[in-house]
């Protein structure tokens, strides 16, 4: 049997990263899974420099589920003031539903209870309406803010007007 854990990225795990993040966002092989931006953003949704820098800031800290050697998913962590901000949970798209992001969104809310977080925060797109429901199951709410985004083809080229808005999980 396989034997699966969540622990710390590294710098080394960059490339298999940049892989996984790309390919359940964006593009044909996002499609088999229900978390794809394809329909709203063309490009892509990460890259090793944009995951390199992440590794570089000292209040980050990149979680990922391992299966043997495979990785099926991660998520991004920067400790922003009392907050937590969650970003980049990902899952591979073969392998969605099995309850991996579930276990990674609970692995990032001990993180945030360990380090004393007022709260985990992070944005959605408005249109995501799937994933909006997913992270209000969990208790997560809407915050009533809003956030552009971002102009930077970096995070992607939007096919129509997009916008986040804000969800926290009071801890």
């Amino acid at each position: 049997m396989n034997q699966a854990a969540i622990i710390p990225a590294t710098e080394e795990d960059i490339p298999a990263l940049d892989k996984l993040v790309n390919s359940a966002y964006r593009g044909d092989s996002s499609r088999k899974g229900w978390t794809t931006e394809a329909d709203l953003l063309d490009g892509i949704r990460t890259s090793e420099v944009s995951l390199r820098a992440m590794f570089l800031n000292p209040n980050t800290l990149i979680l990922k589920y391992q299966e043997a050697d495979r990785l099926l998913g991660c998520v991004y962590l920067e400790i922003k003031g009392d907050d937590l901000y969650l970003g980049m949970l990902t899952v591979s798209p073969d392998v969605q539903t099995n309850g991996i992001g579930k276990q990674l969104l609970l692995a990032a809310e001990q993180v945030a209870i360990d380090r004393k977080c007022r709260a985990v925060t992070m944005t959605v797109i408005t249109q995501r309406h799937e994933l909006i429901a997913w992270y209000k199951r969990r208790g997560y709410q809407a915050t009533g803010e809003t956030q552009p985004f971002p102009n930077d083809p970096r995070f992607g080229i939007p096919k129509q007007p997009l916008e986040f808005i804000v969800m926290e999980k009071i801890l």
